[in-house]
């Protein structure tokens, strides 16, 4: 291969384009992002960021000196509009196309919107300017914050508003949040740090719709929204499954993209544009909101991919080592969906780009991805981190630590989850050492990377 072309300025994108060089590819090397930064980590974006513990400096993943050694070309500010398979081209929204042998599809995913949710002080947080956005108006003084979606991203936020001394209110259709990635009994746990931060808690109910104020004062009618909004069946940031709501990892998950579909914030003149004022339920309940921050789950960055021959279905197919079904096209992070899962995991977007890249330089699939699922949550104070699958039936066991008033006692604690005899993930509240053992005996029992056969 002479040139590869990486689309995705992301997590996953960069680590990619650090193992094409790491793996002896010395050719052309390019980056296509449709954000104008150079990649970044998005986890802070909810947390520190938010709350202004730290700057943008702190976000940067490469420096000067890494950048040289990469030795790429950068077309960042410009989407990927498409595919051209037989013509071994990408073509960009600008007009110029890239000639590539190899494509690394690290598009990541979009935050999945409200209809009609294109009020000032709206907000979904999934990019460097949405939280920019989000910071400078959560600056103007104690706000009314309605937090649609109880998922990761949901608490972290509500978190971080409560923190900065906002009123804050968490609404989540399901009756509990994160039950799809924690089950029911650890779920209830977890929601248990909401109200210990003197954050309400909403479930059991959607979102109807939004309420706003017309531009010239007078008050305007309910904002077009979809009933029911917010219920179960959305993704679900670390898990890539159909559950409660968030966003991905690359923040707890997860990454830039290449390319954008329709859905950025609305340029229209501020002035010109409604107002929120507050969040109308299912049941009929209306919460009064200043600031309304939509946290629904992500949808994977595939639309620029439509009219290719690849095939599509919540992200790009894959195989279990990333390739897709032409073996000079591979996808990694959360728009790729290996071996029948798509997972929006930090750990996903930078374990799979090594194993993607060593079978696109060797034009075949030469190893498969065989990681264990692991995320990580900040919020009120406590560090929640979980690794393995839970299934319905599975038993849970508080082994270390204990349990007060329904949610973690002081010092945390660790949970096992057990099926037939067998440990298959485990949970931890603040208590990282244990669980980082844990950890690692489940991944020895997972087993190592497997070779595929030649």
């Amino acid at each position: 291969m002479r040139t590869v072309t990486v689309v995705g300025a992301s997590l996953a994108g960069l680590y990619a384009a650090r193992e094409l060089r790491a793996q002896g590819f010395d050719g052309r090397l390019v980056i296509v992002g449709d954000e104008p930064h150079r990649p970044y980590d998005r986890p802070p974006l909810s947390k520190d960021f938010l709350t202004g513990r730290a700057d943008e400096d702190h976000l940067a993943l490469t420096d000067a000196e890494e950048t040289a050694e990469l030795d790429a070309e950068w077309l960042l500010g410009v989407r990927a509009r498409g595919l051209d398979l037989r013509g071994r081209t990408v073509l960009l929204d600008d007009g110029r196309t890239v000639s590539t042998d190899g494509v690394v599809i690290a598009t990541g995913a979009f935050a999945r919107r409200l209809t009609g949710d294109d009020l000032v002080g709206v907000h979904t947080l999934r990019t460097l300017d949405d939280a920019r956005a989000l910071r400078a108006e959560l600056a103007h003084g104690p706000r009314r914050v309605v937090v649609i979606g109880g998922g990761f991203i949901g608490a972290e936020t509500a978190s971080s508003c409560a923190a900065l001394g906002h009123d804050v209110t968490v609404v989540e259709a399901a009756p509990l949040p994160l039950v799809p990635q924690l089950g029911p009994d650890m779920a209830a746990v977890c929601a248990a740090l909401h109200r210990r931060g003197g954050v309400d808690l909403v479930t059991g109910t959607g979102v109807a719709g939004l309420r706003g104020t017309g531009p010239a004062g007078t008050r305007g009618g309910r904002a077009t929204g979809e009933k029911g909004t917010g219920e179960k069946g959305t993704g679900e940031k670390g898990t890539g499954t159909r559950g409660a709501h968030a966003f991905g990892p690359d923040g707890a998950g997860t990454q830039g993209s290449g390319s954008h579909p329709t859905g950025r914030e609305d340029t229209r003149n501020v002035a010109s544009r409604r107002t929120v004022t507050g969040v109308e339920l299912s049941d009929g309940r209306i919460l009064p909101a200043d600031v309304v921050i939509v946290g629904i789950g992500a949808t994977p960055n595939t639309g620029w991919l439509a009219g290719s021959t690849l095939a599509l279905h919540d992200g790009v197919l894959c195989d279990d080592g990333c390739v897709t079904g032409l073996p000079q096209v591979v996808a990694v992070g959360d728009v790729a969906r290996v071996g029948g899962a798509r997972a929006e995991h930090w750990t996903s977007a930078t374990e799979q780009p090594r194993v993607a890249v060593r079978n696109l330089l060797a034009g075949r699939t030469l190893e498969t991805v065989r990681s264990l699922p692991y995320f990580w949550s900040d919020q009120y104070g406590a560090r929640i981190q979980f690794a393995g699958r839970w299934q319905q039936g599975d038993i849970v066991r508080i082994t270390e630590g204990a349990l007060e008033d329904g949610g973690p006692a002081e010092g945390g604690f660790l949970a096992r989850y057990e099926r037939d005899g067998r440990t298959t993930a485990v949970l931890s509240v603040d208590r990282p050492r244990p669980f980082m053992r844990a950890r690692r005996e489940l991944a020895r029992d997972a087993g190592p990377v497997e070779s595929a056969a030649l």
